[in-house]
């Protein structure tokens, strides 16, 4: 197999939940820069809203070196799998796209995401004596800070006004993101 003498961008498989370590450990290797884009965003547990960051691409990140000089020393830096690869041939992703990357995080390596909460999302109350029901909302009162939920309780439907910091949202943090 031969190995380009150009330097690339390619894809790293890395451990669960270590592709911001991997990445920077790789960063001490000569000519070999990294980009691992992450999201930050708040999500409700049993504790209340808890801050939580995480790789744009769960177990994944970008590094760009010369394969011919560095791939061994990439192959196998801390915490990584492998380098991605199709039927054997390492594949080189554009620039184009890692730009277009860069774009969408708004030149920051860590962006803030706002999940929030729209009129016919279903959700599940986290706190209250309804605790573990769903329900619809059905609109969104005062701001972003209340919605409207319709509920089936006991036998009917029933509208209930409730904090947004009580309620689960079945949306992710990457559909946010990609503005679903």
């Amino acid at each position: 197999m031969t190995f380009s003498d150009t330097a690339a961008w390619y894809v790293i498989h890395s451990k669960p939940k270590c592709e911001h370590l991997a990445a920077a450990m790789m960063l001490s290797l000569p000519d070999v820069e990294t980009y691992c884009p992450r999201i930050k965003f708040q999500r409700n547990t049993q504790r209340g809203k808890v801050w939580f960051v995480e790789a744009l691409f769960p177990s994944y990140f970008f590094a760009k070196f010369v394969p011919l000089n560095s791939m061994r020393a990439v192959k196998h830096s801390q915490n990584v799998v492998r380098i991605v690869d199709f039927g054997g041939q390492m594949t080189p992703v554009p620039d184009s796209v890692i730009q277009t990357i860069r774009e969408e995080m708004d030149g920051q390596v860590v962006k803030e995401i706002q999940v929030g909460v729209r009129v016919g999302d279903t959700v599940e109350l986290t706190d209250g004596p309804m605790r573990g029901l769903k329900g619809i909302v059905n609109s969104i009162a005062n701001g972003d800070d209340r919605v409207k939920i319709l509920m089936e309780f006991l036998g009917r439907e029933s509208l209930v006004e409730v904090n947004t910091s009580q309620i689960l949202t079945e949306h992710t943090p990457r559909e946010a993101m990609a503005g679903r």
